[in-house]
């Protein structure tokens, strides 16, 4: 007799997708493959089509498919629990298309039934639906050119500028009903603007599905799925595609930290708290209210580790942004005194989490060595990205939390005030070559009441916009990659909210346009510099000339490349006077020609500069025998390259 006698049924192939070896791995937590085998996956029986489905779900008692193909009845289709304790139902079910929507029906031990999502579904149904869909994640990649050469573009030591970019509010169509472009119109626009303004990168906040549209995608129920709202799985790897066709390299925001508690996601999923912890005070997060993964289970953290590398392996990311690690690294992260539980040593820290992140970090690195990943890490943490062999935490980079925030508050002084303050802005160096740091303006500094960029600038809408371009000379000229939130490009001077799109009509005003000018020509000539990016994160690669003049607000440093002799000086101003004959020692004499000069009328500055040049006397100023006497613009930075032509 046939096994496809009754199409109706679920059939058991005789030999389970599932080896022996699969299951052996998952139990150990080290199986980081498992978009491949649970899920739902195509194959034949006996010549006749369908999927094969497979669920872990230990706790429960028994487990069926219901969808659009049996409608949604749960008698229909049972799985089969294997006999192996690895907790994990499966079956064949005949004649299923790509698209059909399906959920778990999962009864558990006590007899309560509950409606569950496929935790490793590629597609969902657009929300406010919540069913899982079948589908084939077969495209044709144009991007060969990119991917034989990305390991050249995501070194440590090569140009990185990233655009982070929340997809739907970046652009909208106000002629209908003011609706997100799709993930395909995006491709449309985004890679074309993103390479007009020289940034090397694009940053998505989290595009995993996400039942409410309000988290931004930061408390995900999909873990293997771009969202539904932009588009087919298919349409977001065009996406990738077009901007890798424009030599633009794809990061991803994704959150292993926390998991909202919606009844089709994650929790309590077999009648048991399965990824999380059933002790709240370790499996619910106070900040957020959400559940926490059990990072101390070897299957949840096989399950994050195979997101991870899903990302890498089938939509051809090129790195990870961690979200949240520190929620991730303490077991009192936002939590009173006696409301969570100490490890094993009586500490507060989560050796099951810095386990984790090792092992996930460990693994990218050794199947994907051209990509990167970056911790989003507020904390004093040491060796964040520093290599696991010697004790690190094993990411690529880490998010400078605190440059950004000493920088912004230092900024938003009067510029009188500022001389109070001018510890606040050169502490960052005393720390800077302690991590691989990338320099962050994120979405988190425009939202939740702090307003946008150019309003926490101080004085008239002039000194606004100098102040501005003043604090993005002084960042791309700071040791570290650089990342900018959409928007904060051209001076949106609302605050950033999710449900509209960016205010570009302000570019028709020239110190809007002027700002954008700047940050392009400040990514075309960092990308053109390599003493600007080449030893980010080596001491080498930075000296200050004065670090001491806060009377005056004044900084000055030269950074360099490997090559000794090819070197800038950046000389800032963060005071709206002009200072004349300003004395700035250089370490090598001849003409250092100004290449960058923040208050250029082109950008909507006073045009005060040094008609083009300076020649360095031998005269000492500092540390330095030779020196550069100087006109410093008002609230404004200087670029010199030494050894241009007079």
């Amino acid at each position: 007799m046939s096994l496809l006698a009754n199409h109706a049924e679920a059939v058991f192939l005789p030999t389970a997708a599932l080896t022996d070896h699969d299951i052996y791995l998952f139990k150990q937590g080290s199986h980081f493959r498992l978009y491949e085998k649970l899920g739902s996956h195509a194959m034949a029986v006996d010549g006749v089509p369908g999927i094969w489905f497979a669920v872990w779900a230990p706790n429960a008692s028994a487990v069926s498919v219901i969808g659009e193909f049996n409608q949604w009845d749960a008698s229909l289709n049972a799985l089969r629990l294997r006999n192996d304790g690895s907790g994990i139902w499966e079956g064949f079910i005949a004649d299923v298309r790509n698209g059909a929507s399906y959920k778990y029906r999962i009864v558990s031990a006590d007899g309560n039934m509950a409606d569950k999502g496929d935790p490793f579904a590629p597609y969902w149904e657009a929300p406010p639906l919540t069913a899982s869909r079948v589908w084939n994640l077969d495209y044709a990649w144009g991007d060969a050119a990119w991917m034989a050469q990305r390991g050249e573009k995501n070194r440590l030591d090569a140009a990185t500028t990233i655009y982070e970019i929340h997809l739907g509010s970046w652009r909208r169509v106000p002629e209908e009903g003011d609706r997100s472009l799709t993930y395909r119109e995006m491709a449309e626009w985004l890679p074309n603007y993103v390479a007009d303004m020289n940034f090397t990168h694009v940053e998505f906040m989290p595009v995993t599905e996400h039942p409410f549209y309000g988290s931004w995608g930061y408390q995900t129920t999909g873990y293997f799925a771009p969202t539904a709202r932009y588009g087919t799985p298919q349409d977001f790897m065009f996406l990738v595609d077009a901007l890798h066709q424009q030599g633009i390299g794809v990061i991803l925001d994704w959150v292993p930290s926390h998991f909202p508690d919606d009844a089709h996601g994650l929790g309590h999923f077999d009648g048991t708290f399965l990824f999380e912890h059933a002790d709240p005070r370790q499996g619910y997060h106070p900040d957020w209210h959400s559940s926490i993964f059990n990072y101390g289970r070897h299957e949840v953290r096989a399950f994050l580790a195979s997101s991870a590398l899903f990302w890498l392996d089938k939509y051809h990311i090129d790195g990870l942004r961690v979200d949240a690690v520190a929620s991730m690294l303490y077991l009192d992260y936002g939590r009173k005194e006696g409301e969570w539980i100490p490890n094993r040593y009586g500490g507060r820290e989560n050796l099951d989490a810095v386990t984790f992140l090792r092992d996930l970090n460990a693994a990218v690195y050794r199947d994907y060595p051209d990509t990167q990943t970056f911790a989003e890490e507020s904390t004093a943490w040491p060796m964040v990205s520093r290599p696991t062999y010697t004790g690190g935490l094993g990411f690529g980079m880490k998010w400078n939390m605190g440059w950004m925030h000493d920088t912004l508050a230092y900024f938003s002084q009067d510029p009188i005030h500022r001389k109070y303050h001018h510890a606040q802005l050169i502490f960052s160096i005393w720390y800077a070559f302690s991590e691989n740091f990338v320099l962050p303006f994120s979405h988190d500094e425009v939202v939740h009441g702090k307003g946008s960029l150019i309003g926490k600038m101080p004085g008239d809408e002039w000194q606004q916009f100098a102040n501005l371009r003043a604090l993005y000379g002084y960042m791309w000229g700071h040791p570290g990659k650089k990342l900018l939130f959409m928007g904060c490009e051209f001076g949106q001077k609302r605050e950033w909210q999710h449900e509209e799109s960016l205010e570009w009509s302000v570019l028709q005003y020239p110190h809007h346009a002027g700002l954008q000018r700047w940050v392009e020509d400040l990514n075309r000539f960092y990308r053109s510099e390599p003493a600007l990016y080449q030893q980010d994160f080596s001491p080498d690669g930075f000296q200050w000339m004065d670090c001491n003049d806060g009377e005056n607000s004044v900084l000055s440093f030269v950074r360099h490349a490997n090559n000794p002799e090819d070197m800038l000086l950046v000389v800032c101003n963060f005071t709206p006077v002009v200072r004349e004959n300003y004395q700035i020692g250089v370490p090598v004499g001849g003409y250092w020609q100004e290449v960058l000069n923040s208050d250029a009328e082109l950008y909507g500055g006073s045009g005060v500069g040094n008609f083009g040049g300076r020649e360095a006397a031998p005269v000492a100023a500092g540390d330095m025998y030779h020196s550069l006497t100087l006109r410093l613009p008002p609230l404004g930075v200087l670029y010199f390259k030494q050894g241009g032509n007079a």
